[in-house]
């Protein structure tokens, strides 16, 4: 047992993970349990796991290698690579690799807070053009054909694995009726990446897609979210009449600046490649994000177990001292 004199404070770790806490009790030298969860600390009771949390985040070296919550990704949430666009015409990057500084960092784990992140995913359009169904899919992997309208709105967290790094993506599935969009409209705001999507059967909701994407803008802030158009029921699709469909969407997202995809709920086509498409997009941001807020002057790379290799920026002529003057 390690004596601590009274009124110091005990040097707390850092690492959250090698944290040890001891059997929670109500009191000096009772047995009587605490609340699961709550620690005890005189009258001040708080979720244990919040703590650590915010421990964690208070670091000044703050890595993605701690020991994620949960079941492990499964295996087809697992990205290695960049992934592919739908098609070149409309995306909105054409790139095939990671930017590098962003690879650079996830392979030294210095992806700063990024693995605590959830990156918002609005999907709007019109009402059943399968919002539902797609979401659905990619999370549960399933399709029901009764599904019934989405009142207000309902999100679901898809977690992922990108280069080694944990991320999760909070999708947010919006009521495509008019009397609900005042309401919808509150949920919009902080969004990283905004999904219009449409039916590919009905011309008439490619074109509100217009309407739909102004709207979420006027909560968010210009050139801040990743704007994808997505054309739905692509099964009921095929020939001459998916390229005339798939061809005038292209149009479109290019004058919205988004990037297209087709995919299909019913059977699963192209839904895992979209949502992995967009969880590396957001997630690549969100790194370059946190690497521009670290100070310019110093950056840091190590594998958060061994010692640091300190990158000093070199002085500039203004700080050089003239030669030939003394310190006095």
């Amino acid at each position: 047992m390690v004596m601590t004199p009274r009124g110091a404070v005990p040097a707390v770790s850092t690492d959250w993970r090698r944290v040890q806490t001891p059997p929670p009790t109500s009191g000096f030298g009772s047995c009587e349990p605490v609340p699961r969860g709550h620690c005890c600390c005189g009258d001040l009771q708080r979720p244990a796991r919040r703590n650590l949390v915010f421990a964690a985040l208070n670091t000044g070296r703050m890595r993605s290698s701690w020991t994620p919550l949960g079941p492990p990704v499964s295996q087809d949430r697992i990205i290695t690579s960049f992934p592919k666009w739908y098609t070149p015409d409309a995306c909105l990057q054409l790139k095939e690799h990671f930017h590098s500084r962003v690879s650079a960092a996830c392979q030294h784990r210095n992806t700063g807070s990024a693995g605590l992140r959830l990156s918002k995913v609005v999907v709007v359009g019109d009402l059943y053009v399968g919002k539902t169904s797609l979401i659905h899919r990619l999370c549960k992997n399933v399709f029901d054909r009764d599904y019934k309208a989405t009142i207000g709105v309902d999100f679901e967290i898809e977690r992922f694995e990108i280069a080694g790094v944990p991320y999760s993506l909070q999708i947010w599935d919006t009521a495509g009726q008019e009397k609900f969009k005042c309401i919808a409209s509150a949920y919009y705001r902080g969004a990283q990446v905004i999904i219009t999507a449409f039916d590919l059967t009905d011309v008439q909701t490619l074109e509100h897609t217009r309407q739909w994407l102004e709207d979420v803008l006027r909560e968010n802030e210009a050139g801040s979210c990743f704007i994808f158009l997505v054309g739905t029921k692509k099964d009921l699709l095929s020939g001459a009449a998916c390229e005339q469909a798939e061809a005038e969407a292209v149009h479109l997202a290019n004058e919205m600046q988004a990037e297209y995809w087709s995919v299909s709920a019913k059977t699963g086509e192209n839904v895992k490649a979209f949502f992995s498409r967009v969880a590396a997009l957001a997630f690549e941001q969100s790194v370059l994000q946190d690497l521009e807020k670290r100070p310019s002057s110093q950056s840091q790379v190590g594998d958060g177990d061994g010692d640091l290799i300190r990158i000093e920026v070199p002085k500039t002529q203004e700080n050089k001292r003239p030669p030939g003057l003394g310190c006095c």
